[in-house]
C-alpha cells in the first residue's frame, strides 16, 4: 500500500521517495499526490520537472532511431538497386513496427516503473543502430535492408512508455502542457536526425551513410545513463481486466482515429516528404542533399508547436482545438493538391509546412483529451496511461497509411494527387467525428 504522510511535514520533504537518492540505488516513488497543492509545491513539481527533462531526452533519442530510415533512403543511390516504391516501403516498415510496440511499451511502465523502463528501452536502441552500421553498404540485399529497417521500429515504442510515465506525474490542469512538452521534445528527434543527415551529406557525401548511424551510438548510451542517474520509478496501477475495458470503451476508438489524423500525418509526412520532393519535383531535387535542405523544416515546426497545442487545449478544451486543426488540415491538403497539379514548388512547400504545423497542434490537443476523458472513470490514471499507449499505436499506423498512399499514388499515376485527395477525405472525417462526439452540445451533455 502507498505510504502517506501529513502534507508539509518534514517526512514528506525528506522521505527517500521524494529526495534525490545516491546514483546506483533504487529510486521509487511510493507516495505521489500531484493534485494536492501543498504536496505539489513542496516537492512534486520539482521532481516532475526533473523526470520530464530526462524523459524528453530519452524519447528524443528514440525518435532519432525511429526516423533514421527517412534519411538513410536519401543515401541509397543506384548502386543499392532500390527504386522509389522500394524506398517508401523501407520507411513504412519501421513506422509499423514502432506502432505495434507502443501498447506493450506503455504497459511496461506499470510493470517496471518509469526510470527502469526508460533505461531498458534506451539501451534497446543500440540493436538497430549497430546492425544498420554493420550491413548498410552497396551489395546488401533488399531483404536485408527491409529487416534492418524493421529493427528501427523499437524507437517508436519509446514514445508510448514516456508519455504514460509523464502523464502520471502531473496534475490534471497541467497534463496538456506536460504531455505536449514531452512529446514535442521527442518529436524533435525527427528534424534532428534529418539535420544530421544533411550535415553528413554536405561534408562527406552520400557514400558514407554508416557515419550517420555511428554518430548516435554514444548519444544512446548517454541517454540511458542519464535516465538511470536522474529519473525515478513511478508505477501506474493496473486494475484487473483494464485492457478489456479499454477495448470495449468507445472513446478508445474515437481518440485513436483522431490520433491517426494528427500524429499519423506528422510521422508519415516526416518519413515521406524527402522522397516525395525527389520524385515529384525531380528537376529541382536532382541530388539527395538538395532535398535534405527542406525535409527537416516541417518536422521541426510541427514538434515545436506540439506544446502549444497542449497549452491551448488546457485553456480552451482539447476537442475544440482538434476540430480547428482538422478543418485547417483539410484546407492544407487541398492546397498541396493544387500545388501538385500546378507543379508549383513554393506553394507545395507552403502547404506541407502548414500541414506539419497543424498536425503538431492537433497532436497536443488530442492527447490532452485522453486524461480529460479518463478522469471520471474508476480506474482513471491507469486507463489514461493504457489509452495513451493504445491510441499512440493506432495513430502511428497512420504514418504507415501515409507512406502506402504515396507509394500507390506514384505507382498508379506518377504523382501524389491520389494521396492528397485521400488526405482531404480523412481530415474531413476526423473533423466530423470530433464535432459529433466531443464538441456539439448533445455530445457534451
Amino acid at each position: 500500500m502507498p505510504v502517506t504522510h501529513p502534507v508539509g511535514s518534514p517526512t514528506v520533504r525528506e522521505a527517500p521517495a521524494l529526495r534525490r537518492l545516491l546514483p546506483g540505488r533504487r529510486r521509487e516513488l511510493t507516495d505521489w499526490r500531484p493534485e494536492d497543492p501543498a504536496f505539489w509545491q513542496a516537492a512534486g513539481a520539482r521532481i516532475a520537472r526533473r523526470n520530464l527533462l530526462w524523459s524528453v531526452v530519452a524519447e528524443h533519442v528514440g525518435f532519432w532511431v525511429w526516423s533514421l530510415w527517412s534519411v538513410l533512403v536519401l543515401f541509397l543511390g543506384p548502386e543499392y538497386g532500390v527504386d522509389p516504391a522500394g524506398k517508401f516501403l523501407l520507411t513504412a516498415l519501421p513506422t509499423a513496427l514502432g506502432a505495434l510496440l507502443r501498447v506493450p511499451y506503455a504497459r511496461a511502465v506499470a510493470v517496471f516503473g518509469g526510470r527502469t523502463w526508460t533505461v531498458v528501452s534506451a539501451l534497446l536502441l543500440l540493436v538497430p543502430t549497430v546492425v544498420t552500421a554493420a550491413v548498410l553498404k552497396p551489395g546488401t540485399s533488399y531483404g536485408t535492408l527491409l529487416l534492418t529497417a524493421c529493427l528501427a521500429g523499437v524507437g517508436g515504442g519509446n514514445f508510448a512508455s514516456s508519455m504514460a510515465n509523464i502523464n502520471a506525474y502531473y496534475p490534471q490542469a497541467l497534463k496538456g502542457w506536460a504531455l505536449g512538452v514531452n512529446a514535442g521534445g521527442g518529436n524533435l528527434g525527427v528534424p534532428a536526425v534529418q539535420l544530421a543527415g544533411l550535415a553528413v551529406l554536405a561534408t562527406v557525401g552520400a557514400g558514407h551513410p554508416r557515419l550517420l548511424v555511428l554518430l548516435y551510438i554514444p548519444l544512446i548510451v548517454a541517454a540511458a545513463v542519464c535516465a538511470y542517474l536522474r529519473m525515478d520509478d513511478l508505477r501506474v496501477p493496473r486494475p484487473p481486466g483494464q485492457l478489456g475495458a479499454l477495448i470495449g470503451w468507445r472513446h478508445t476508438w474515437l481518440i485513436s482515429l483522431l490520433y491517426v489524423g494528427t500524429f499519423g500525418s506528422f510521422i508519415g509526412f516526416s518519413f515521406a516528404f524527402g522522397q516525395v520532393l525527389q520524385v515529384q519535383f525531380a528537376d529541382e531535387f536532382a541530388t539527395p542533399i538538395s532535398a535534405a535542405y527542406l525535409t527537416f523544416l516541417g518536422p521541426l515546426l510541427g514538434s515545436l508547436v506540439r506544446p502549444v497545442g497542449g497549452r491551448l487545449a488546457d485553456r480552451f478544451g482539447g476537442a475544440r482545438v482538434s476540430l480547428g486543426a482538422f478543418a485547417a488540415m483539410a484546407g492544407g491538403a487541398l492546397l498541396a493538391l493544387a500545388a501538385s497539379r500546378a507543379h508549383s514548388l513554393p506553394l507545395f512547400v507552403t502547404a506541407f509546412t502548414a500541414l506539419f504545423v497543424l498536425s503538431g497542434l492537433g497532436n497536443g490537443s488530442t492527447y490532452k483529451m485522453i486524461p480529460t476523458l479518463c478522469r471520471t472513470a474508476p480506474d482513471g490514471e491507469a486507463r489514461a496511461s493504457a489509452l495513451i499507449g493504445f491510441a499512440g499505436a493506432v495513430g502511428a499506423f497512420g504514418g504507415v497509411l501515409v507512406n502506402i498512399a504515396f507509394r500507390e499514388s506514384f505507382l498508379a499515376v506518377g504523382n501524389g494527387d491520389g494521396a492528397y485527395i485521400a488526405f482531404v477525405a480523412a481530415y474531413v472525417v476526423c473533423a466530423g467525428v470530433t464535432w459529433a462526439a466531443y464538441v456539439r452540445r448533445s455530445a457534451l451533455r
